[in-house]
């Protein structure tokens, strides 16, 4: 059944072919007695308008492309609603892939969607190579990044300050009197925040006079595993009184791994995690976080599509939202 044409339901309705047109495309001039001719032969017939035909015609699919790395990810379901919200509030219909953050997966699906006549796609990705650039230049329809970004500014993105929102996790610890921070992470590689972030904490420490300690630095990946090992690397070396993770999942295993060896946080260890998923009240103690609003992010990434893809005036590209620390009981008073 699902190759009933507008032919056929033309020919049962016993109108023309632009006729039936003008009814799925929702245009007024059509008298009621014929619409609903049309929308009876269509609901019998069980007739489908094809988005990417009738796209030909009018050249917009109203069909926008996601690219995110993984749906299944706290993180990555908050800015993937936020996208939908918007597109939903636009009409735009969404095709939602996972990338796994592989780079030639994520140029083939930037590819496929192509194919797909989408007006715009929203591209999350953590590194975002010169080869993704120049493709997203070469596109033909708009591409903004969402939490993600490429140094030289040339494709639109929003995202946070994470040098800053580094910065001011780390001061807020040493100010608490600690002088030995962790800043337990994944792969630079991966997601070139983690970067600013090891910059921001750097910084930090720069300005209260305090040396910079590779051996409290544990590079693994973004999982609750990878902050269960920092604490099996810091046990066999230097134990911090505090530490910066670079996402609240490698906070939580950072928490536990303290608690099954019987270190108390936040007596003995302070933890400020990165995201405010909802991980972060799921814990005991409760996480403190920097927020990077996820939900936001994916909106207005979505809504400045929605303005490229209307040619609409934008006067500034690079959107950066605002972060902030939310305290909670990782950290003392």
């Amino acid at each position: 059944m699902s190759n009933i044409t507008i032919y056929d339901v033309a020919r049962e309705a016993n109108v023309s072919m632009a006729t039936v047109s003008r009814v799925v495309n929702g245009n007024p001039n059509v008298k009621p007695t014929t619409r609903k001719k049309v929308l009876d032969a269509i609901e019998r017939l069980g007739y489908r308008p094809n988005a990417v035909a009738r796209g030909l015609a009018s050249k917009k699919t109203t069909t926008v492309g996601v690219i995110i790395p993984d749906i299944s990810s706290i993180f990555f379901a908050e800015l993937a609603r936020g996208i939908e919200d918007i597109a939903t509030m636009y009409k735009y219909n969404i095709i939602l892939s996972n990338s796994d953050q592989n780079k030639e997966k994520e140029l083939h699906l930037f590819n496929t969607m192509l194919g797909k006549q989408v007006d715009g796609i929203v591209f999350m990705g953590g590194n975002i190579t010169q080869e993704h650039v120049e493709e997203f230049i070469k596109s033909p329809v708009p591409v903004v990044l969402a939490a993600a970004f490429e140094p030289d500014n040339k494709i639109p993105s929003v995202n946070i300050d994470y040098e800053q929102a580094a910065f001011d996790a780390v001061k807020h610890l040493i100010e608490k009197g600690h002088n030995t921070i962790g800043y337990v992470t994944g792969s630079y590689e991966t997601r070139k925040n983690s970067v600013l972030k090891l910059t921001g904490y750097k910084r930090a420490l720069e300005e209260k006079g305090l040396p910079f300690d590779e051996s409290v630095i544990v590079v693994d990946d973004y999982t609750y595993d990878a902050g269960l090992k920092a604490i099996d690397v810091f046990s066999n070396g230097t134990m911090p009184t505090a530490v910066f993770a670079g996402t609240d999942e490698i906070a939580l295993g950072i928490v536990h791994g303290a608690q099954d060896r019987g270190i108390s946080i936040p007596d003995d260890l302070e933890v400020i995690g990165f995201d405010n998923t909802r991980l972060a009240t799921m814990v005991r103690p409760t996480l403190t976080t920097v927020v990077q609003p996820m939900y936001d992010i994916g909106a207005v990434s979505m809504r400045l599509l929605t303005k490229l893809m209307n040619k609409e005036e934008v006067t500034e590209k690079t959107v950066q939202l605002p972060h902030r620390i939310e305290y909670r009981r990782s950290t003392k008073e």
